[in-house]
C-alpha cells in the first residue's frame, strides 16, 4: 500500500466509517433476532441509552427493550440516513430509524414508527461501540393488520427453512447451505 499520509488517513476514515455503520446494524439485528449479545454488543459496558422517556444503563434499556419486543409477534428496526462526524477516537452519528410492530391476538393494527439515534461513539482498544444514545420518537402511525398474519406463517420462509427470533433463525447458519435445508 501507498507510503501517502493523504491516503493513509482516507483509508482509515473510511473504515472507522464502515465499522461504526456496523455497529448500528449490530444493534437492529440483535434487536429483531432478540439477540442481547448482538445488540449488547454495540455498546461500551458504561453506555447510557435515553430511549424516549427511559434513561438508563445499557443493560437496563436492554432489559426493557426485550420485554417490551418479546411481547410482539413480530417486529422489524431499519436503518436509513446515516451521517457521522469523526474526530479521532470519538464519533457523533445521526441514524435515521423506521420500526415496525404487531401484537399476537390484539385488534391493535401495525404500529409504524420513525425517528433517530443521535449517538456519542469512542473506540476504546480498537472497538467503536456507543458511549451514549439518544432516541427520539418522531412520528408514529397504526397500519392495517397485514404483519399478524403473513403469508408463509410466522414460523417458515419458503421451502421450510426457519424464520425465528432467536439463534435458530436461518440468518445464523454458517455456513449458510440453503439446499442442505431443501433437500432434507
Amino acid at each position: 500500500m501507498s507510503d501517502d499520509p493523504t491516503l493513509m488517513a482516507k483509508v482509515q476514515e473510511l473504515a472507522d466509517r464502515a465499522e461504526i455503520l456496523d455497529c448500528m446494524h449490530r444493534y437492529t439485528r440483535g434487536m429483531d433476532r432478540l439477540d442481547r449479545e448482538l445488540a449488547r454488543s454495540a455498546y461500551h459496558d458504561d453506555a447510557i441509552d435515553i430511549h424516549l422517556t427511559l434513561v438508563a444503563t445499557v443493560d437496563d434499556f436492554l432489559d426493557w427493550a426485550f420485554k417490551y419486543h418479546s411481547k410482539q409477534s413480530c417486529h422489524q428496526h431499519y436503518i436509513t440516513n446515516h451521517t457521522v462526524e469523526l474526530n479521532g477516537d470519538t464519533a457523533h452519528a445521526e441514524t435515521y430509524y423506521l420500526f415496525l410492530g404487531s401484537y399476537p391476538d390484539d385488534d391493535r393494527p401495525v404500529t409504524v414508527a420513525g425517528g433517530r439515534y443521535i449517538d456519542r461513539l469512542e473506540r476504546r482498544e480498537g472497538r467503536w461501540a456507543i458511549a451514549e444514545r439518544v432516541c427520539t420518537a418522531e412520528w408514529e402511525t397504526r397500519a392495517e393488520s397485514f404483519l399478524r398474519n403473513p403469508p408463509l406463517g410466522t414460523d417458515v420462509l419458503a421451502n421450510g427453512l426457519v424464520m425465528a427470533r432467536d439463534r435458530t433463525d436461518v440468518s445464523y447458519d454458517r455456513p449458510l447451505d440453503a439446499r442442505r435445508d431443501v433437500s432434507a
